[in-house]
């Protein structure tokens, strides 16, 4: 399970994470990110509409009182997730996701939905060679073990960890780790 860390989660460390709360501070003096500014901090452009839809998808994620922005809990929650948080709790988060429905059950539709926001955004810079149909297909081959056509959160951890394959479609790392590197955490 150790495998699927990236390194990128190993080299934030509690310092660096007070340097970001103490960000959050200045550039959120009213003690709340909204929507647009986390699309701004991470770098999404208003041109691209699945980025859009996809940032928004995580901002909400985050957004545990449903209340439309991320106060300084929230955010240090979310921080804590995407920099240092264990495979297993980066999964949990990445069904959530999924589940758009919160049944804690995932569909055809629920996968299709978000494979074709990824599909679309990678498939800028690189051929996949799947359509999001096949892709969607594939996941429900290796993960849905009682061929139900539903994948339960058991289903999906387990299955999340078959290859690497799986891992990178199931996961949903967005390098928020890469960018708080690069942007926010200043090097003496």
């Amino acid at each position: 399970m150790g495998q699927g860390e990236s390194a990128e989660h190993e080299e934030v460390d509690l310092a660096q994470i007070q340097d970001l709360c103490l960000t959050f501070i200045k550039e959120c003096p009213s003690g709340a990110l909204h929507l647009h500014e986390f699309k701004r901090i991470f770098g999404v452009q208003s041109t691209s509409e699945e980025e859009n839809i996809y940032i928004e998808t995580i901002f909400h994620s985050f957004d545990t009182n449903r209340d439309n922005q991320l106060d300084f809990m929230e955010y240090t929650a979310a921080l804590h997730l995407v920099l240092r948080g264990k495979l297993e709790d980066r999964l949990k988060w990445s069904f959530k996701i999924y589940d758009g429905d919160g049944n804690g059950r995932l569909d055809r539709q629920e996968i299709r939905h978000i494979i074709k926001i990824i599909y679309k955004m990678k498939t800028k810079n690189t051929d996949i060679g799947m359509t999001p149909a096949e892709m969607c297909d594939r996941i429900f081959e290796l993960v849905d073990e009682n061929h139900d056509g539903q994948i339960s959160l058991a289903e999906f951890m387990e299955g999340a960890q078959k290859d690497e394959w799986l891992m990178e479609m199931l996961k949903l790392d967005f390098n928020a780790g890469g960018w708080v590197n690069q942007n926010l955490i200043k090097t003496p």
